[in-house]
């Protein structure tokens, strides 16, 4: 957990990710990358650094189908509220829509469902738990399939919903978040498209490279975050001000 707390820390003070006062909505899915956050997110907190709150929200995409236990007994522990919002996103995207690539429109609507409980709980920032490799894929599913230079960036603000959205795993690889997982109560996925999405087809692919071409991984990661590319600075300093 040291390992991703410093990387943490690091996108915190350089993003400007948290400042005094914030509510923070963290995202947590209940997969091994929101648990770490969530659990990086409250150690941090006792650093004293900042003074900020924390509340754990789950989308329920399967309208209680889902057995929350472990993710309830974890949040105790932690002395994290934990809000849990059910919906028919599951219903809506598979069995009545039946979309061919139903990734994108899940998405979408956990997003939404993000974004209303965000307002009703009183957050003005919104943690989600995508991390280096997350941000990796993303520019080469953009590549790839759109033809376009793009990927994710570690803080946006959402001004429909009036929400910062910001991503404190930015630049963490997703094997220290796997090491940190160990003896977390992961909740195995129950998405119908786990197992076959572009988003796989594009992590097995860029492992390739970096299996074929020794130290590509550092290249493309440094690459790709490049604040000569991003100018990410830049971007947090107009999101201030757009506020």
């Amino acid at each position: 957990m040291q390992k991703v707390l410093s990387t943490m820390r690091k996108a915190i003070e350089k993003y400007h990710l948290i400042e005094d006062g914030d509510k923070i909505a963290v995202g947590v899915s209940g997969g091994k990358d929101s648990l770490v956050m969530l659990k990086a997110l409250n150690d941090f907190k006792k650093f004293g650094l900042y003074d900020f709150d924390i509340v754990a929200v789950t989308i329920d995409i399967y309208s209680g189908e889902v057995d929350y236990t472990g993710l309830k007994n974890f949040c105790a522990e932690l002395g994290v509220d934990l809000h849990i919002e059910k919906t028919d996103i599951k219903h809506i995207v598979f069995d009545i829509r039946k979309e061919k690539n139903p990734c994108s429109l899940c998405a979408k609507m956990r997003r939404g469902a993000l974004n209303t409980i965000c307002n009703k709980l009183k957050c003005n920032k919104l943690a989600l738990a995508h991390h280096l490799q997350d941000v990796v894929t993303t520019f080469f599913m953009s590549l790839l399939y759109e033809g376009r230079l793009s990927t994710m960036l570690p803080i946006a603000y959402m001004s429909n919903a009036d929400i910062t959205l910001i991503r404190p795993l930015y630049l963490t690889e997703e094997s220290k978040i796997i090491s940190a997982s160990k003896n977390m109560p992961i909740l195995k996925s129950k998405c119908p498209a786990d197992q076959d999405s572009k988003r796989k087809e594009i992590k097995e692919f860029v492992a390739r490279i970096e299996k074929e071409i020794p130290n590509s991984k550092k290249l493309i990661e440094r690459a790709i975050i490049s604040s000569e590319r991003y100018n990410l600075l830049d971007i947090v300093d107009n999101i201030k001000k757009s506020k």
